[in-house]
């Protein structure tokens, strides 16, 4: 059975293919796509599976965030502007029982609705494995979209919840999937490009969202429904592309499969280095089955990396990003932008925030630089400053604040948690660790969906002296503990982890006792990751050679002649190793 989400879970699945896109066909050597023999390029079909996936998957994630923070031009008895949603739900209340909801709880309907796409998303992390959750956006948007006919306030919740389910599954397949297809030296550039597409999600739910197109009160329910048709083109696509070959070679034993799928990916016939580094992988997980959540948590030899996912994923969404992306025409307003002026000056920080997502992936493929660098661009948030609207001035210095810290994030840690999740685990612990991250990073963002209003009505501004301390501990963490990833095989990372446990049992061991510990043999005298996977050949260094302590003969453990003989075939004992 399958136990990994890939990219069955996004569509279609995979199908009979053809060479359409490179035009380069696995019996080349070389093609213009592709250095051959050297490092991989990027070719025409990977990029190409990448740009879908990240089309109907990470956009729809982004899309959702914003979607509900767009249409909010409508004023209510007293003049207040107040969201279309809000003013639905007022109406429909008042219709129903014969008063209006009380600001109180008008604003926790709002906020649950807001939020319970979070609740929708972390749901879907922990079913990743769930069929053609394409069709789950189609019956989203098509709840959305007859919900003010049908005047059911309820339809727009459910819808919400659904499409949250829906993300949950794809940012868990995505990254994964992307993780697995690229080669090591496009891995980073390749997982950050949905980051792009998240970034691209929400400029469009901006722009969709001024009142000259769908922000107006009576096409607020079309607005939310428009997530159906990057759904529907992903389902309509996907099936072009083969499956992960990492996953064909290392769960379906699918050797062929695996070949054909890297001739497509990688534009060569020469993928026998790839194929050695995947069956090296193979084999040291022979004897280890793919582990739970708990076994994981429960798991040493990945303590590091289990905790170092927990604590991105967890800084991720508690840096504030998600507060400003549910609620940045509130943040506007209360920074005293005059009201004509929040629509646009909201969708200026969408078009900032799409450049500053295509500066990562950029300098990680053209300048080479470091993944992990990356994960410090929010790590300091810019100073938030208090709405003072005595002093014309500081509305712009808040408003630069935000485009500083929506810019900053989408330049790196927007993608990189997800990406991240897939380098520091072998294929048994990988989709264990995609629930643990993914279920945390959803459950974070549903806490600040739903309580970030509440604490701005309490606190005001100081309000994000929360985020901003979560963010430097997160980048104290990741400068001291996660090491750079970038050019490494997943087998080499491993390796880094390791060395910080010589004695921890490994997931990855091929030789020891039975038990699941590795023999202990002196970390003096071998490196940690030969000692925990027994691996002495294909990128582990050659072994120390042993100090000869040669064990005292004693007398009347053995006969003379078996003495004799020994020494001379060049025998003697060293502390308990036979060694020749």
């Amino acid at each position: 059975s399958c136990h990994e989400p890939h990219l069955y879970s996004l569509g279609l699945g995979a199908a009979p293919w053809g060479w359409g896109l490179c035009h380069c066909g696995p019996d080349k050597d070389r093609c213009p796509h592709s250095s051959g023999r050297g490092s991989p390029r990027l070719t025409c079909p990977l990029l190409s599976v990448t740009l879908l996936v990240s089309f109907g998957s990470s956009m729809l994630y982004g899309y959702n965030l914003a979607v509900v923070n767009s249409p909010a031009a409508v004023r209510d008895g007293g003049g207040t502007p107040t969201p279309h949603i809000k003013a639905f739900y007022n109406a429909t209340w008042s219709q129903r029982y014969g008063h209006g909801l009380p600001p109180g709880p008008l604003t926790l309907l709002y906020s649950l609705t807001v939020s319970i796409f979070a609740l929708g998303g972390l749901v879907g992390s922990l079913h990743g494995t769930l069929g053609r959750s394409g069709l789950l956006v189609l019956l989203a948007g098509g709840l959305m979209a007859f919900s003010r006919q049908l005047e059911a306030p309820e339809m727009v919740i459910i819808g919400r919840a659904i499409t949250g389910l829906h993300s949950g599954i794809c940012l868990s397949v995505v990254p994964l999937y992307l993780g697995e297809i690229a080669p090591k030296n496009l891995r980073g550039f390749l997982g950050l490009l949905p980051s792009i597409f998240i970034c691209l999600g929400v400029f469009c739910a901006q722009v969709l969202g001024l009142p000259e197109l769908l922000g107006q009160d009576r096409y607020w329910p079309l607005f939310l429904a428009v997530v159906s048709i990057p759904a529907s083109l992903q389902l309509l696509l996907l099936h072009c592309f083969p499956e992960s070959p990492r996953f064909l070679l290392i769960e379906r034993n699918d050797i062929c499969g695996a070949t054909e799928a890297l001739h497509r990916f990688l534009g060569t016939s020469d993928v026998q280095e790839v194929l050695e580094e995947m069956k090296e992988e193979q084999r040291s997980l022979s004897s280890v089955q793919t582990v739970s959540v708990w076994q994981l948590l429960r798991d040493r030899s990945v303590r590091w990396q289990t905790l170092s996912v927990a604590v991105v994923n967890v800084g991720m969404q508690l840096s504030g990003i998600d507060a400003i992306w549910f609620y940045t025409n509130t943040i506007f307003k209360n920074a005293g932008l005059p009201e004509s002026q929040i629509p646009y000056t909201t969708v200026g920080t969408g078009a900032i925030e799409v450049v500053a997502g295509l500066i990562g992936p950029s300098l990680s493929w053209l300048c080479f630089a470091p993944n992990h660098p990356y994960l410090f661009c929010t790590g300091v948030p810019p100073p938030r400053v208090p709405p003072q609207t005595a002093l014309p001035w500081t509305r712009y210095v808040a408003v630069a604040c935000v485009v500083g810290i929506i810019a900053g994030f989408c330049m790196g840690p927007a993608g990189v948690p997800f990406l991240m999740t897939a380098e520091l685990f072998t294929q048994s612990h990988r989709s264990a660790a995609y629930v643990l991250g993914g279920s945390l990073n959803w459950l974070c963002n549903f806490t600040v969906g739903f309580v970030f209003p509440f604490l701005q009505m309490s606190t005001g501004a100081f309000s994000y002296l929360v985020f901003c301390g979560v963010c430097l501990l997160v980048a104290l963490y990741v400068y001291l503990i996660v090491p750079e990833t970038k050019n490494k095989t997943f087998m080499e990372i491993s390796r880094v982890f390791a060395a910080r446990q010589p004695l921890a049992p490994c997931p990855c061991s091929v030789q020891g006792n039975g038990t699941g510990w590795p023999l202990r043999v002196p970390s003096t005298q071998f490196d940690s990751f030969t000692v925990l996977t027994g691996w002495e050949k294909h990128r582990a260094p050659a072994l120390p050679k042993a100090t000869k302590r040669v064990q005292p003969y004693s007398e009347g453990t053995e006969d003379e002649g078996t003495t004799q003989r020994r020494r001379g075939e060049g025998f003697e004992k060293i502390r308990g190793v036979t060694k020749k």
